[in-house]
């Protein structure tokens, strides 16, 4: 809902995700409220998990005091879903740029502004918190952020850590990295049109960690440049306790496993929108109506669209034994087989997915489909 007067002409969306935290997210929003210089028109969208608490009633109650726009979303709570949470936000919104932050990082004066001076087409910024201490964090008041300088309560050792992450992004930038810098989800600004090209946060990922890195990959995949803002602006992390769903090593993340699967599509098929089999560019192979599970998967696959022969697509599917061997560049190349045990080892080690199916399952081929990719 809109809380503010519309909006019409949006530069930047600043987008707040939070959950049962409203004494930070109050500070947050005052702290966007104090931005100087920055976008000529902004709107700010917070994007609620479910929170049962006064978190509605304090962004109702900055709304009124404010001239910008002010959207509010919320879902019900059913477990860590930040991806989703992140897609309602942008979901709401109607800037061109969009710039993400969590509702427990407050911000400089000069955050909007140096996102504005520093963006360009074909690029994503990647800011980082610094984290302050529990004591500093608990004399913070809403009221008094108009006469307290932030960046002098950034602790000496977190201002020397975003200064060695910033410099380590710059160095990854200049060797061509295929996948550093990181993108954290926390603080980072990107184009919506870039956002939708890859159909946003993918929203399969659900519990703590990796959607962001995930989103980071994807964009690159579009030729989306990753740099750091670091050396201009960060946000400041307001303590309090670790979230009991969070891991303290990444590799131990309840989605580790889905993240590192093969096959990743640029476009995630649960995102901003639930992409079906026939919003996937299919490769498929010419002997396709040589075997009945080749003419399963014609008949499954009659109205989607398909590649041209030698076309790059999205999902090249092989079908064995009949077909020996990919035809096309692809995302994500699968096999389906009746029987996976007669398949040559090296076409194994070529697919990225292989799933074994009967041909007379007539009804379980397009669930299978769908979680593709």
């Amino acid at each position: 809902m809109t809380l503010a007067r519309d909006a019409r002409d949006i530069d930047t969306s600043v987008l707040v995700t939070t959950f049962r935290r409203p004494r930070h997210l109050a500070l947050v929003l005052e702290s966007i409220a104090l931005q100087r210089h920055g976008p000529p028109r902004f709107e700010v969208v917070v994007a609620d998990d479910g929170s049962d608490d006064s978190t509605a009633e304090v962004v109702e109650q900055f709304a009124a005091t404010v001239d910008f726009p002010v959207r509010f979303t919320s879902q019900r709570h059913e477990g860590f879903r930040l991806a989703r949470v992140r897609n309602n936000a942008v979901r709401q919104s109607r800037g061109s740029y969009l710039l993400f932050l969590d509702g427990d990082c407050i911000l400089p004066r000069g955050h909007l502004a140096a996102h504005r001076q520093r963006r360009r087409p074909g690029q994503a910024l990647l800011g980082h918190c610094a984290r302050l201490p529990e004591e500093t964090s608990e004399l913070l008041m809403p009221e008094n952020l108009a006469v307290t300088s932030l960046q002098r309560l950034i602790p000496a050792r977190e201002a020397r850590s975003l200064a060695r992450r910033h410099r380590r992004a710059w160095w990854h930038n200049l060797i061509r990295h295929p996948s550093k810098p990181r993108l954290t989800g926390g603080d980072f600004g990107v184009w919506r049109a870039d956002f939708e090209r890859v159909n946003g946060f993918d929203e399969r990922f659900v519990g703590w960690g990796q959607e962001d890195d995930d989103l980071g990959l994807r964009l690159r995949a579009t030729g989306v440049r990753l740099e750091s803002i670091l050396d201009q602006t960060c946000s400041l992390h307001v303590w309090h306790p670790t979230d009991p769903t969070a891991t303290t090593r990444w590799r131990d993340g309840a989605n580790v496993a889905y993240f590192e699967r093969r096959g990743r599509l640029t476009a995630c098929r649960q995102g901003l929108t639930t992409r079906d089999h026939h919003d996937i560019l299919w490769g498929l192979p010419a002997d396709l109506p040589g075997t009945p599970l080749g003419r399963l998967v014609n008949a499954a696959l009659a109205d989607a669209p398909r590649a041209a022969r030698g076309e790059p697509c999205e999902v090249d599917i092989l079908v064995a034994p009949s077909t020996v061997a990919f035809s096309r560049p692809a995302e994500c190349r699968l096999i389906l087989t009746p029987d996976d045990r007669r398949l040559p080892r090296t076409l194994q080690r070529q697919a990225d997915r292989i799933i074994t199916i009967d041909p007379a399952d007539r009804d379980g081929l397009i669930p299978l489909l769908t979680d593709v990719g």
